[in-house]
């Protein structure tokens, strides 16, 4: 296939440049199927590029000192100059699983037939397939697919192809570090498409409820009820009884008469005339607990967070309470809870909880941290990303326990910090 360029464009670019100028020109003059082979025969195939200007730019990025720690890097943006592209297309949605789907079919050329640098680039082309870059790139791939065409509601799929359902996890599970600003960009389009989307689904399968609700409480029958309230779906991978306990917790009174935005805000109100850093832990303490079964707590619960937050900057705490000091101690609160780093992703505190108090209870633990400290939500979504990435490929009924925890944190943070508004439902 040729694709005839103009020598004296590249001149004066540095490799990389050179190849990014390729793809842009590639990803605007060619069909898809047409730049996707292109794409294959350059990075895939590696041999015989019709354009030689472009293989001895890869050959020479390849072959610099360099290419093991920059390679990745430099092929993930190849591959997102043509997803930015046809992102801006919803008709070419396709075309983005297409590309990150080709990494997953060999060159059909042996490999000792390949000169050194073919093979020095298949050994590159490998390693990215195994990086974090790559598997960002198919989560992506994943979300835009499901997003174009019809969402399947099976709980039994792998997690990865459950992603799009959580769009509270996109910055962590889909943008990288070294993500560009269109990266970003393309995320946050998604992001705010699949929320909302999610948030108009649940208020309407809840107004349905209700007037199910409503007409069984006049006593009705149920039978002719279909025919006069259109029924409409459960959003969520939860049965309609665990919907309505969610909604019953995160919406209305869990602790004598208040929500879980009573119990914040009176926090935050009596705390604030804590004389001393000291003595604002022992309020946290207090407040975090009163949700906690004492019969479960007094085992060892209680006394881990207690010293959990005597621990957390012990050399402030005779000074005068600021944000720093509650954001900290917050996010301390957090890597306690769930879990601490993803490079050893230990949550056996969190699967303790919930094993023993329920999801609900321990998502509520939750609620009560971020809403007293609203700017470390992102770090709560990233807490739960690393356990996301931890079960990513698991696909049996072991991890049912974390989906329905999934769709759960969906609900309680759509209701607190969305645009939803379900007042009607109490």
């Amino acid at each position: 296939m040729t694709f005839s360029v103009n020598p004296d464009l590249y001149k004066n670019h540095s490799p990389e440049q050179q190849i990014y100028q390729h793809l842009f020109e590639l990803v605007q003059l060619k069909s898809v199927s047409e730049t996707i082979e292109c794409f294959r025969d350059l990075f895939i195939e590696g041999t015989n590029y019709v354009e030689k200007e472009i293989s001895s730019a890869l050959e020479e990025i390849t072959a610099s000192k360099k290419a093991e720690k920059e390679f990745y890097l430099f092929l993930n943006r190849c591959c997102y100059i043509l997803i930015n592209r046809w992102y801006m297309q919803p008709q070419m949605h396709y075309a983005i699983y297409q590309l990150i789907a080709i990494f997953n079919h060999p060159s059909r050329r042996i490999l000792t037939s390949r000169s050194k640098s073919s093979r020095r680039l298949h050994v590159l082309v490998k390693g990215f397939i195994n990086s974090e870059q790559y598997s960002t790139l198919q989560r992506l791939a994943q979300v835009i697919n499901q997003t174009t065409h019809s969402e399947s509601h099976d709980r039994n799929q792998p997690l990865t192809a459950l992603i799009r359902r959580y769009p509270y996890l996109y910055e962590h599970c889909l943008l990288n570090e070294d993500a560009t600003i269109e990266q970003q960009w393309i995320v946050k389009q998604i992001q705010s498409q699949v929320q909302r989307k999610f948030e108009i689904d649940l208020s309407q399968y809840v107004t349905y409820q209700v007037r199910l609700a409503q007409v069984a409480a006049n006593n009705s029958s149920l039978s002719g009820t279909n025919r006069i309230i259109h029924p409409v779906n459960n959003p969520t991978l939860l049965s309609d009884t665990q919907v309505n306990i969610a909604l019953k917790n995160f919406l209305g009174k869990v602790e004598g008469e208040n929500t879980y935005k009573d119990l914040a805000h009176n926090f935050l109100h009596y705390s604030s005339q804590a004389t001393c850093f000291r003595a604002f832990k022992d309020d946290l303490y207090e407040y975090l607990i009163s949700g906690i079964d004492w019969e479960y707590g007094k085992l060892q619960f209680h006394q881990r967070l207690y010293a959990q937050l005597q621990n957390s900057l012990p050399q402030a705490d005779f000074q005068k309470v600021n944000d720093f000091l509650i954001v900290r101690t917050c996010q301390k609160l957090l890597n306690f809870l769930i879990v601490e780093t993803s490079s050893s992703p230990q949550h056996f505190t969190f699967l303790d909880l919930i094993g023993n108090q329920g999801s609900i209870c321990a998502i509520g633990l939750l609620l009560k941290i971020i809403l007293i400290c609203r700017k470390i939500k992102p770090y709560l979504a990233k807490r739960v990303a690393i356990l996301f990435n931890h079960y990513e490929f698991a696909n049996d009924h072991n991890i049912d326990w974390f989906v329905a925890l999934l769709e759960e944190l969906n609900i309680a943070l759509s209701i607190h910090f969305g645009n939803i508004d379900l007042c009607y439902f109490k």
